[in-house]
Order: structure tokens, then sequence, then C-alpha cells
């Protein structure tokens, strides 16, 4: 054989080893590439995705600070709370008078009692938006702790902003001062609440407590419905 037919038989034969072994680099990396393309399409189809691990990490990430917390989380101060006696479920709920998302949430949360006879919700006051906000909160407290506090709360909820006006109005239905009164133990609950949604790392309102579920954002009815079966099924 010539050394011109050499060369080619050496030429062929490198490019077939180099197929070969290109074949093979490729069928050993196709399943890391592969998989890698499955999960970026699907997440672009279905963008949920990154939002549920996200709450399955901050689930994980607060759930130790949610059992140290659970006694102060769920026990209502004094009157401040709806729904089942004896619950099975409890439901917190932080939040600010002066907040929208606050007001779109508590329909949903009025179906959610209307529908579930094991659950409840307990207030807690959380005012950020202001001197309004703090206002309120501390009238709330005042007919939390004589008994009136969902006379209170559902008038004021329905007024919309709590203007010196709108709380004067509600207070005069439960039956309380329309000015906040300095109390210690109102006082100690509102920095309970604070220290302990800033452990939880909240940013606003409204948040909610549902089992080991932390949920900053007005997320609906379906999801606080879900959170509620969850906490059901694993308490």
């Amino acid at each position: 054989m010539s050394d011109k037919g050499s060369g080619w038989g050496v030429a062929i034969g490198g490019g077939v080893v180099g197929a070969a072994l290109t074949g093979t680099a490729l069928v050993l990396a196709a399943p890391s590439l592969i998989g890698e393309r499955v999960v970026r399409q699907a997440m672009l189809a279905h963008p949920d995705i990154l939002v549920d691990a996200s709450d399955a990490l901050r689930d994980r990430q607060y759930a130790p600070t949610v059992d140290a917390q659970r006694a102060s989380i769920e026990t209502p101060f004094h009157s401040g709370w709806k729904g089942a006696a004896k619950p099975d479920v409890t439901l917190t709920y932080y939040y600010d008078y002066a907040c929208g998302y606050c007001r779109k949430s508590n329909p949903d949360i009025a179906r959610l009692l209307a529908e579930d006879k094991g659950l409840r919700v307990v207030y807690r006051e959380l005012p950020i938006l202001g001197p309004e906000s703090l206002a309120a909160s501390r009238v709330a407290l005042a007919a939390s702790k004589a008994g009136n506090f969902l006379a209170f709360h559902d008038a004021l909820s329905a007024a919309g902003r709590p203007t010196a006006q709108a709380v004067a109005a509600a207070a005069a239905v439960a039956g309380v001062p329309g000015q906040a009164q300095d109390a210690a133990d109102q006082e100690a609950e509102l920095k309970r609440n604070f220290d302990v949604a800033g452990k939880l790392g909240a940013t606003g309102t409204p948040l909610f407590i549902v089992g080991n579920r932390v949920i900053n954002s007005a997320v609906g009815y379906e999801v606080l419905r879900d959170a509620i079966k969850d906490a059901r099924s694993t308490g």
C-alpha cells in the first residue's frame, strides 16, 4: 500500500475513532443536557413551579420559628378571633386596617369560616402603615379586651380606611372609647406581634400562618383553603 493510501487509512481510522468518541461523549452527556432542557422548558411553561419551590423553601426555613412561637401566634388576644371555639386548625392573620390587600382578603376569610366549621381565625394587629393604623389597632385591642372585637373589626373593615371618624364610629358600635387608651397589655401585644412577624421575615401585610405555612401576601381563597387542608392532614 502506498504512503498515500496509508495516510487515508490513518485519517479514516482516526475519523471513525473520533466520531465514536464524540458519539460516546454525546450519549454520556445527553441525560444531563436533556434534563436541563426539560427542566428549563417546564419552568418557562409553568412558572408556578418556581413559586411552589420558593414557598416550600420558606416553609422549611421558618417552621422552627413557628413551632417555637406557636402559642403566642395562635392564642388570641382576648376576643380577637372568629370561628370554632375548639378548632382543629388555626389560621392566624396579621393585618393592618389601612392595608387594601387585607381588605381584599377579608371576603376570602369569611368564606373559609362559613365553609369550615373546624377552623378558627386569630386576628393579630400589625399596624405598619402609619399613625392611623396604629390608632385603629389600639382601639381594636381595647374592643377585644372588652369582648367586642368582632363588632369593631367588622364595622371598621366595612368603612374602608381607618380615619379618625371611621374608628370612632366602629368604636361606638363596639361600645368602647374611640380614642386609643394607654394600656400595658395592649402595647405588649403589639410589640409581640411585630417581633414574631420580624422573625418570620414579613415584608408587609397580610401575613397568614397556618400549620407551618407562612404566607406573606393576599394569595386568595384557594391557596388559603389548600394550606388549611395541608395543616389538617399533617397535624
